[in-house]
């Protein structure tokens, strides 16, 4: 009887601590899609206006440039960002799954500590600060005709989604038991046929929780684009700094951008969960 005040505190504990997070994680979702839909008074007011008049002139302005889309004459410019960000970040993530796959299968099935050095080196590549490689990588990209073009927008991106689709597939293609791979050989197949009959199937639930980590962390990366790309490929996360001008921030207009720019990660989660969930969870629990 003695417990029960204790369990009911603990509890009451654990729920406020459950609110608190969600409240730290949805807030600023919530301000980011009401300053979407305020007029710059409301954006501005003090303190600030949670009641306002609804106003979709931002999403308009940025969407068909402040007109209908009767009136729209060419692709408006930040849909042509958005655009960009689509073919990079999707060609990014195919050409990491077609070099990292086979070289994740590699690494993951041979327990050796040179595979263990060569998989950390790749996730290395991740840790090391960016500008530390983009900077070198420009020169090159100057040199060769590479800068502000698709191809080398897809190989920079090559450091974000080859050592997270790496990383992440070692460990999936770790947790398939051997005995397969011996009964596949015994049987007559290849290597090639073992990795693409066999290993991929089972592995696809990681496959898909790799896609969406590595899309997620290209399509959010503003470095790159800063200084790799210019007016041909400029992506989506340059896209939105283009509210701000030499004498005003157009806080609606950014807003609005950052709203339709989560969009396909959105889009792209909701259809891929349950490879995500399954996958974030397979081999916790043997």
């Amino acid at each position: 009887m003695n417990n029960t005040p204790n369990k009911l505190l603990k509890t009451a504990l654990r729920y406020a601590a459950y609110l608190a997070l969600l409240f730290v994680i949805l807030f600023p979702l919530y301000w980011i899609l009401t300053m979407s839909l305020k007029n710059f008074k409301d954006i501005i007011a003090y303190p600030p206006r949670f009641l306002f008049t609804p106003t979709f002139d931002n999403y308009r302005q940025i969407l068909f440039n402040g007109g209908s889309f009767s009136d729209l004459q060419g692709i408006p410019e930040f849909l042509r960002y958005v655009i960009n960000s689509s073919i990079t970040t999707f060609s990014a993530v195919a050409l990491g799954l077609v070099l990292g796959l086979p070289a994740a299968y590699v690494l993951g099935r041979e327990n050796s500590k040179a595979n263990d050095r060569i998989a950390g080196n790749f996730m290395s590549y991740r840790f090391a600060p960016e500008l530390v490689v983009i900077l070198p990588l420009y020169s090159i990209y100057k040199k060769i005709g590479f800068y502000d073009t698709f191809p080398g927008m897809i190989l920079v991106h090559q450091l974000i989604t080859l050592p997270l689709i790496i990383w992440i597939m070692r460990g999936f293609f770790r947790e398939v038991p051997k005995e397969m791979e011996e009964a596949a050989s015994m049987d007559g197949a290849n290597h090639w046929v073992i990795f693409f009959r066999i290993m991929l199937p089972i592995v696809k639930s990681g496959i898909g929780s790799a896609m969406i980590i590595s899309f997620v962390f290209s399509w959010n990366n503003l470095l790159f684009g800063l200084v790799m790309s210019g007016g041909a490929t400029m992506p989506v996360t340059m896209g939105i700094l283009q509210a701000m001008t030499f004498d005003q921030i157009k806080w609606g207009e950014m807003a609005a951008s950052a709203v339709i720019s989560s969009i396909p990660g959105i889009i792209i989660a909701i259809f891929a969960q349950r490879f995500l969930v399954k996958g974030l969870t397979m081999g916790a629990v043997k």
